[in-house]
């Protein structure tokens, strides 16, 4: 059965007829699950594929070079007579930035790619575009409750890190619990140079800019006394919504987050286990229509929007729970 499923392939057909691509399984090598499951949402994103195929290296040997190898991965994945598309990528990530055979987080590797695809493009153009396809610019503000001075220091992510708490969750009130204004406790007086000693402050993060591609991390780890566990409460997520969601917590520095813009999901990294030892899936939907495809190592199944509702968490406190949500921004008056 594993053989017959790490050659299964399902090909998408655009309206028109024309071929597109194959989502097609990609074999575990040294437990490489978490990144398997990350590079299927990236094959789904076609404007990173676009950006890498800008770069024309004059010397396309280099196995050490991320973006070159993840484009060559991305392009091989599209060829279902591939045996192996993502090997030298991985060997790539092995070699330089992840320890094989070992546990990894989703969010940790999401991160070493995008930075090292960043790094070493030596194209500095496309460099940026790469980071602005998934940037998000925020500004930490810290208010001096004395002088009401604002301490801004302005930052950037490449996904949005909402905490959950311990009961049900959704996704629009984990957003409004990342934005919220939190007074610092006594403890932890802030240091205003107005004042010129600590004072008691709030804190709260504000908006600057939202990228075309926006990635959600769901943190589900906790750490306690030096242990760490898994939070399987339930989080729900809708396939769509609306920018308007975040206008409360703009920045008065932020580029204008448009109102006739949404934001449409179309990739879902899933964790399954503990957070001791896990496992990592995604459901992409390559069309963001309403077909999905469940992606678990080689094996590549059809799936639907009820499937990717079961990654909600709740029922099970070692089940399949949504790890990493991938937005595509879209505006509402846009045909296709």
């Amino acid at each position: 059965m594993g053989e017959f499923w790490s050659k299964m392939t399902y090909r998408l057909y655009s309206r028109s007829g024309s071929w597109e691509y194959d989502v097609r399984g990609l074999l575990n090598y040294r437990l490489s699950c978490y990144v398997n499951a990350l590079l299927q949402s990236f094959s789904a994103t076609t404007e990173l594929l676009d950006i890498l195929n800008k770069w024309h290296p004059s010397d396309g040997t280099d196995e050490r070079n991320v973006p070159l190898q993840l484009r060559n991965t991305l392009e091989a994945m599209r060829d279902k007579s591939h045996p192996a598309p993502h090997k030298d990528f991985l060997n790539c990530l092995y070699n330089q930035a992840i320890r094989p055979s070992t546990q990894q987080d989703a969010d940790e590797i999401f991160h070493i790619i995008l930075n090292l695809s960043q790094k070493q493009m030596p194209d500095a153009a496309l460099a940026q575009e790469i980071r602005s396809l998934y940037e998000i610019k925020v500004e930490t503000q810290v208010v001096c409750s004395k002088c009401k001075f604002i301490h801004r220091a302005p930052s950037s992510l490449f996904s949005l890190p909402l905490a959950i708490c311990e009961r049900e969750n959704t996704l629009e009130s984990c957003i409004n619990s990342f934005l919220k204004l939190q007074k610092l406790p006594d403890s932890e007086k802030f240091y205003c140079d107005r004042c010129d000693e600590k004072q008691p402050s709030t804190h709260e993060v504000k908006l600057v800019s939202l990228p075309p591609i926006l990635c959600v991390h769901l943190k589900r780890f906790r750490n306690y006394d030096g242990f760490t566990w898994k939070l399987s409460n339930k989080v729900t997520f809708p396939k769509s919504f609306s920018t308007e969601i975040f206008a409360a917590g703009q920045s008065e520095n932020a580029d204008c987050l448009k109102t006739d813009e949404d934001y449409s999901l179309y990739a879902v990294i899933v964790h399954i286990g503990t957070a001791m030892f896990g496992h990592s899936t995604a459901f992409i939907s390559p069309n963001q229509d309403e077909m999905w495809f469940y992606a678990d190592d080689s094996c590549v199944r059809p799936s639907t929007w009820a499937d990717v509702q079961d990654t909600y968490g709740g029922s099970h406190q070692y089940g399949e729970t949504a790890y990493l949500l991938l937005y595509r921004k879209k505006s509402r008056n846009s045909s296709g």
